[in-house]
């Protein structure tokens, strides 16, 4: 009981305590071939276009799954959407490195690198649902702020320190065939030790149907929801849009592949712990202020910082490390979303978790398609004001973000009741 109180006091919560750690071993063991996987297929016979495609594919399904996943996890329950996600990760897992990575097998690393895409969703962001619904509207903040600690400190962090340390001793497939390893560890934490109850108040096959159509409906039902994951959209796209141009356009600054991977990755550490910061940050001071001020303002500020130091500092390397470091400091200002789309209903939380979660898949695409639909005629300085535009429009969108009254009681001097 003490442990869950010190848990409570720390924004986990202590009943989902062991779900919490599973996320950060799944998804550690997911991020493995992050960055290696596209040069290790070319420097093997594959040309650019198959690469691309490939992720593209991949981008497909994490963006489909990312959408079931909210609800799924409402209808059947998350413990089984998130078996469902561990299962699909498994296979696609297996086959993309036996029948395809192993003999070269273009069209098999697409079916199953397409399949492996629906795991991560399913299994974590049906976790997410799991925390809106089982936690108190006064911590939710900060317990989303854990999870996103959790999932980007796994994904991007763990696995890439892992990978690094892996590929030397163990070589690419039998790195890969690691992950298989964390991910059955983060599963047996999250769907094992985790022994908390969620009650799906949907029985009947006809039910289901219908709240599945939820997930689609609730746009029309409750149109701030669709304006939540329009924000989340806006939130990540420069994240996937910036290794499209930002590599060439440091490197004409005087910047080293080395030292601008140094920079994208110190950005990323920055990051996690921000995410976790403006989870505390969220709960204190308001999600829908938070999300406004911190995430749509301050990113549109150190978006255009980010890309005008190397000019304005004349190339200084940790000028440019403080101004990327800044950026993603501030992307963690978006994490209230988290909290405060899902507080928007009362009973279909799942299928605005879905708005959400889709919104958190689309930028895969979205980031890149902006870069090569805009470089081409406004250059790369261009595209940078069009991404801080962006991140200022998610601070207007976020303004008419309102909840509703019952739920301001546990916020009541800094949000806007209806």
């Amino acid at each position: 009981m003490t442990q869950n109180n010190t848990m409570d006091r720390l924004g986990i919560p202590g009943h989902l305590k062991w779900g919490y750690l599973g996320i950060l071993f799944f998804m550690m063991g997911d991020g493995v071939e992050q960055g290696w996987l596209s040069p290790y297929l070319i420097e093997h016979g594959m040309h650019m276009g198959q690469s691309a495609t490939l992720f593209t594919v991949y981008g497909i399904t994490i963006a489909i799954s990312s959408w079931f996943s909210g609800v799924l996890a409402e209808n059947y329950g998350p413990r089984k959407a998130m078996a469902m996600g561990l299962l699909l990760y498994l296979i696609g897992t297996v086959g993309f490195v036996s029948l395809g990575m192993a003999k070269l097998n273009f069209n098999n690393m697409l079916l199953f690198y397409a399949i492996r895409g629906f795991g991560y969703p399913l299994f974590a962001y049906s976790f997410m649902v799991w925390i809106n619904y089982r936690t108190s509207q006064d911590m939710l903040g900060r317990a989303v702020g854990w999870f996103w600690f959790v999932f980007t400190g796994g994904l991007n962090v763990l696995g890439a320190y892992y990978s690094s340390w892996a590929l030397e001793r163990m070589g690419y497939e039998n790195t890969l065939w690691s992950s298989i390893l964390w991910v059955l560890i983060g599963a047996f934490f999250a769907l094992v030790l985790n022994k908390d109850k969620f009650q799906t108040k949907i029985s009947s096959k006809e039910d289901k149907r219908k709240e599945l159509l939820h997930g689609l409906t609730i746009v029309r039902q409750e149109p701030k929801v669709l304006l939540g994951g329009i924000v989340r959209v806006i939130n990540t796209t420069a994240q996937f849009a910036f290794p499209v141009f930002l590599p060439i356009y440091m490197a004409e600054h005087g910047f080293s592949t080395k030292e601008w991977l140094q920079i994208w990755g110190t950005i990323f550490t920055s990051n996690i712990v921000f995410n976790l910061i403006f989870g505390f940050v969220g709960d204190r001071l308001g999600w829908q202020r938070t999300i406004m001020w911190f995430g749509g303002v301050g990113c549109a500020i150190t978006t255009v910082g980010f890309y005008y130091a190397p000019i304005w500092f004349e190339g200084s390397y940790w000028a440019v490390m403080i101004a990327g470091v800044a950026w993603g400091a501030l992307l963690a200002g978006y994490v209230p979303l988290s909290a405060l789309v899902p507080s928007l209903v009362k009973e279909h939380k799942g299928a605005a978790m879905a708005i959400l979660n889709l919104g958190a898949g689309l930028p895969v695409f979205v980031g890149p398609a902006l870069v090569g639909l805009l470089i081409g005629t406004i250059g790369s300085e261009g595209v940078v004001w069009v991404l801080a535009g962006l991140y200022l429009l998610s601070a207007i969108l976020t303004k008419f973000i309102t909840l509703p009254a019952p739920v301001l009681e546990a916020q009541p001097r800094v949000e806007t009741v209806d």
